[in-house]
């Protein structure tokens, strides 16, 4: 049984026991959380429910592990011949949420 759900503006492959790595939550570690907007969902029988564009009354439950950061993105700017460079760097905040059940 999987469940694709949309969080942050992408789309993430879920299954029962897994942990995912979403953007960042307004939610503590501990916490419950639920996904409403779920695409598609794999029964366990292998039926297949498709949402247009989101499956009704489907939702998959989590708990927030930790809040984190990601690796460090580096992002270097020249321009030729001018002796310009300049370098920036940031790390986006993400969550960790560690799926219990999907409820179709």
């Amino acid at each position: 049984m999987f469940a694709i759900v949309q969080a942050g503006g992408r789309q993430e492959k879920v299954v029962p026991g897994t942990v995912v790595v979403v953007d960042r939550l307004d939610a503590e570690p501990g916490a419950e959380f639920t996904f409403d907007k779920v695409l598609l969902v794999e029964q366990a029988d292998g039926a297949v429910i498709l949402g247009a564009p989101f499956v009704a009354g489907a939702t998959v439950v989590g708990v927030i592990e930790a809040q984190t950061q990601a690796k460090k993105i580096r992002v270097f700017k020249t321009k030729r011949r001018k002796q310009y460079r300049k370098v920036q760097g940031h790390r986006t905040q993400q969550t960790r949420v560690k799926v219990t059940s999907i409820n179709a």
